[in-house]
């Protein structure tokens, strides 16, 4: 299998990075291309992949072709390229709030198409992809496009007219947590912690929690309740939590988030 990537920045870098540590390719099966010579370079040197300012020798070199460029660079790409698209091709999209029939449009042939709306834990391995597909696109390019997002953490499959949601809870929610913690490092220093014990204590919570609930199958509130005993301090916490409306205002950041994306996709 031939992989392209074009856009190497640095969510086409973490797949560059995720695909060879997870050995779905080799560095000589792998090409990437990127506008900035700094960019092309760092890529290059780094991960032993050739690096190019031309998007359309990808095109030619590869199987599936993944965009991974800002989302007002999408379509100008889409335009040098679609000429060397065939069917043979999985074209992948990472680009936010552009929809698969706008991509479609664009390449105007019969080119399988996926969009996926992964998050920046990519970066480390822990992202969360979600994957929809568009015109053409098969079951065995669904399963090819989750082994490839699956090299750099989690995949799942969602409707396309739930990507709005998507963007505004899954692709900002590294976000939001990194706000509470923020706030938890905060937190910890006025109560007498030096900045570099609360940093590792928040985030190791942080950590532990989202654990819990992933691989053992917990749920919040029974994770809460393990913690939370009468009269204790846990509960008083959490009160104060409540009293300031973080469940309500977190609920609201999300709903506003998502209805800034779909304004975005109509403009």
């Amino acid at each position: 299998m031939k992989v392209g990537i074009i856009g190497a920045g640095r969510m086409g870098e973490a797949l560059i990075s995720g695909l060879l540590k997870a050995g779905l390719v080799t560095s000589d099966q792998l090409m990437a291309s990127d506008v900035s010579e700094a960019r092309r370079r760092h890529v290059s040197s780094t991960y032993g992949v050739r690096c190019v300012d031309s998007n359309l020798e990808v095109v030619k070199r590869s199987e599936v072709v993944v965009v991974s460029v800002k989302p007002k660079d999408v379509s100008g790409v889409l335009e040098q390229v679609r000429d060397a698209l065939t069917s043979s091709h999985l074209l992948i999209s990472v680009a936010a709030g552009i929809a698969t029939s706008f991509i479609a449009k664009v390449v105007g042939k019969p080119v399988p198409i996926v969009r996926a709306m992964p998050n920046v834990a990519v970066l480390v391995r822990e992202g969360m992809t979600v994957i929809t597909p568009g015109p053409w696109a098969e079951e065995s390019h669904l399963q090819l496009a989750e082994k490839l997002f699956g090299s750099v953490g989690r995949v799942m499959r969602m409707p396309e007219e739930l990507f709005d949601a998507v963007t505004a809870f899954s692709g900002s929610g590294p976000a939001y947590a990194s706000l509470i913690v923020e706030a938890m490092i905060d937190a910890g220093i006025r109560v007498g912690l030096p900045r570099e014990v609360a940093g590792v204590l928040a985030a190791q919570s942080m950590l532990g929690a989202a654990k819990m609930l992933l691989e053992a199958g917990e749920h919040p509130a029974k994770i809460r309740e393990m913690v939370t005993t009468p009269a204790g301090v846990t509960i008083e916490g959490i009160v104060e939590l409540e009293e300031g409306g973080l469940r309500a205002t977190i609920i609201r950041a999300v709903t506003k988030a998502t209805q800034r994306s779909k304004e975005l996709l109509n403009k």
